[in-house]
Formats: structure tokens, sequence, C-alpha cells
């Protein structure tokens, strides 16, 4: 493993920056009172701030963002490990995934239709960084697996695993039932709670039991659960979107990604989603930024005879947002310079509608509308382009948008380019939970596109 990645090296030439998110939809001041909304700005401002005292201690990307998931997954507020949905069934199947822009073999991991782990990316870490053994710490070389054989290799490898009621939130059970139109009593909740766990038949010798505490912001669920129902949650459609990720950057300038999720309210059992899937809700890579039209001869002198593409490339250099897909060369790095190479690299976390971000593969897609295009397009118009209003992604929809939760959704991320990382973020629903480190150092989170409370003035909110 490269000696950089230790969270105990000395600091790196970079400044660290993070950012991370608590799911996207349809999230507006009706549905998140001033009591909700406060309660989830403590949840996200607390485990930014203490991700963010891991990577001023020079911890790595990816123990800062494993970190920062983690927490999310122990809160019962969003849609991860404790306060996940239900499956028809009335089960969890929870998915989980991790990569990295460079540094080891594997890079990124996704791992699906977990029950019995209690922090799913924590199993991610460590399946990525077992990677680097020869036959990949019990995984050998696959980078996705999902249910016994991942719960089996947890754990192998002792990792904290859980009953089946861990993951359990009465808030999350009333969305289960009354999409299927049945009743939320307690009594029902308390006696299926305790079913799932007698009928687990899996042992749970050294594991966590049920009885986990339910409150939210001090406010015990039992007392108050409705006020603390998911914002982003419709009745009418039963798609939460609470996911929830981290992107890092740290101080040797690599960046990682990492996401978590319960998946769909009411999905069907054996339903995979975007979150574990590379390409669709996560991505980062890093490569060499170059001048094509240096590096490719045949691109100079076609442009000097051919008057169009002539007056092509000045529009572009006019206009930073024109941009062209051009070939780009193999190699690493530019060996007829002393000139260290130009690293550019990007990594990216998806929340919403699964299914849209698959047939798109959007954070993969985004990527490339960075790496591929000259002048190099910045990673924030790309993650509009594909998540923000009238993106791609509402595109897909068609003529089902805000009809069916198709298409709704939200992307942050980071790119780092001549040394410096930016944050990104965008979104093309209601709202988008998110908090981040800004350029100042100031910690910073917000819902919609404005403050909440110049949100909370206007008498209509729109996008």
């Amino acid at each position: 493993m490269d000696p950089q990645m230790s969270s105990n090296s000395k600091p790196g030439p970079y400044k660290p920056r993070l950012i991370i998110h608590g799911g996207a939809g349809n999230i507006t001041t009706t549905n998140l009172p001033p009591s909700a909304y406060h309660a989830y700005r403590n949840a996200l401002l607390s485990i930014l701030h203490s991700s963010q005292q891991l990577l001023s201690k020079n911890a790595s990307a990816v123990d800062a963002a494993v970190h920062a998931v983690s927490q999310l997954e122990n809160n019962p507020l969003f849609n991860a490990g404790h306060g996940a949905v239900f499956t028809t069934a009335g089960t969890h199947e929870l998915e989980c995934s991790l990569m990295v822009s460079h540094g080891y073999r594997k890079r990124g991991v996704g791992l699906m239709k977990l029950s019995r782990v209690k922090n799913p990316i924590a199993v991610a870490r460590e399946m990525l960084i077992r990677g680097e053994d020869v036959e990949g710490g019990g995984a050998r070389g696959h980078v996705q697996l999902e249910g016994e054989t991942v719960e089996g290799l947890a754990r192998e490898w002792g990792c904290e695993m859980c009953w089946p009621s861990w993951c359990w939130t009465k808030k999350r059970w009333d969305e289960h039932r009354r999409g299927l139109g049945l009743g939320t009593d307690w009594e029902t909740y308390e006696r299926e709670r305790r079913k799932a766990d007698e009928g687990d038949g899996r042992g749970g010798e050294g594991e966590s039991v049920g009885g986990v505490d339910e409150s939210v912001g001090g406010i015990d669920e039992r007392v108050d659960a409705g006020e603390y129902n998911d914002p982003s949650w419709d009745g009418s459609e039963y798609l939460p979107q609470g996911t929830v990720g981290c992107v890092v950057m740290d101080s040797w300038g690599t960046l990682c990604v990492a996401t978590s999720t319960g998946g769909l309210t009411n999905k069907l059992p054996g339903r995979i989603g975007d979150t574990p899937t590379l390409g669709a809700g996560f991505w980062a890579e890093q490569w060499v930024d170059e001048d094509p039209f240096q590096r490719h001869p045949s691109l100079q002198s076609f442009l000097s005879t051919a008057p169009l593409a002539s007056i092509l490339r000045s529009l572009t250099d006019c206009i930073p947002t024109l941009t062209g897909y051009l070939p780009l060369s193999q190699d690493v790095e530019d060996e007829s310079t002393d000139k260290p190479p130009r690293i550019q690299a990007v990594a990216m976390s998806g929340t919403g509608n699964g299914d849209s971000f698959l047939r798109l593969s959007a954070a993969r897609t985004a990527a490339a509308m960075t790496r591929f295009t000259y002048p190099p397009l910045p990673l924030s118009v790309s993650v509009t382009r594909m998540a923000g209003p009238k993106g791609m992604l509402q595109q897909s929809a068609g003529d089902r948008w805000h009809k069916t939760g198709e298409g709704e959704g939200g992307i942050i991320g980071i790119e780092m380019r001549a040394g410096r990382g930016e944050v990104v973020a965008d979104f093309n629903c209601g709202g988008l939970f998110r908090a981040w480190v800004d350029e100042r150092g100031d910690e910073r989170m917000m819902v919609f596109r404005r403050e909440y409370d110049e949100v909370c003035g206007d008498v209509e909110y729109k996008i």
C-alpha cells in the first residue's frame, strides 16, 4: 500500500476538503418544519465537525469518509443502517460503496443485501484495504459482493455484527406499513421486531441486540414520531431518498467517496440500486491533465488547415463551457519535460431515485464529461448537467417527472485541479441535505438553494 495512505504519515501539500449529504427528495418547508430542520442541521454539522477534526489530525481520505458515513448510518434520521427503509417483505437489505481516486488495487467496492452488519461502510473499508493482499483478504479480486457471503467475511474480519432489529425504527415502519395499506400501531411494531430476531436463525453470539435508542435530537420517537418523518418521503410515491454519502480530499490529494443506503421503501427483496453499483451512484478517479493540441500533432496540422476547426477552437478559448470531445494520450506523464504531471481528480456521491442513476451511469458520466472535454469542463458544470434542474436525470423521467419520483436526486462531489480541491453539489428536486467545509474553513449546512430562514419567508418556494 502507498505509505501516504496511512493516517500516521506527515501532512501532504494539499488543503483537505470535505462534503457530506443526507439525502435528497420532495423536501419543502411544509414537511420540514423548523424543529425537524434543526434536528437535521445539528446531526449533519456534528458529523461534519468530527470528520473534519480527523482530517486536521492527518487522517486519510478513506478513514475520514468511512467515519462520516458510519455516523450517518447510526443516526435514525437517515435512510441507512439504523433507520433504513423496509422491503415489501418487512426486511432490510442494506447497500454501500467505497471508492478512491488512486492508491488501492481494487479502488472501488460495492456491497449489497446486508442485514446483519451494524455499519456496512466499515465492511467496505475492510474489503478495500484487504484487497491489497494476494487473495483480497478472502474476497479475492471481486469488487461487488452480496448477502451472506459479505456477512461471513465481515464476521471473519472482526466487524461489528448486529441483530436484524438494529435497523428498525418506528418512522420507517410506519412508511412501510402505510405503503402497503396496513396499520401502524406500536404493539404490532414491537411484535414484528421481536419476530425478526427470533426468526433470523443465524445466531447472535457477541452481536448487538435489539432495543436500540430511537431518540432523534433528544426527542423520543415514541412521543413525537410524526414530526420527524423523512421529509424526502412522499406518501403517494413511497420513495424516500435519504441515501447518505461523503466525499473527502486529504492532504495527499487522494479523493475518496463513501455512500450507504437502505434503498427504496417497499422495494422488492433482491432489488439492487445505484449505491453499490460502480459508476451509477458513486465514482472517483484521477488522471493527468494535458493539452491534446500539443500532444497530438495531427490535431495541430488539421487545425492549421481547416478554417472551420480553427473557428471552433477560438470559440472554445472564448467560451469555457463550449467544449468538445477530443482524443487524450494514454501516457501517464509527459516524458519530454521535467515539469511534474498536472494531476486532476474527481469524486462524487449521488442520492435520489436509484433506478434513474443506474440507467444513466450518472456518476461516471458526469466524471467523463469533465475528463474527456477540452478545455476541461469544470465538475460543477458536469454535475449540474447531470443532476441539476432540467439536467439529464430529470430529462430521463420524460412525462413521468414529478409523478413517480423518477429522475429526482442530487450529487455532491470534489474536483482537484491545479493543486486545489473544489466542493460541488447540485440537485433537481425540492432539496438536498448537505454540509461542507468551505474555502475559509467554515462549516456550512443547507437544504435548499437558499438558507432555510430565507425560504421560510417566501409565500411559495420554487427551485
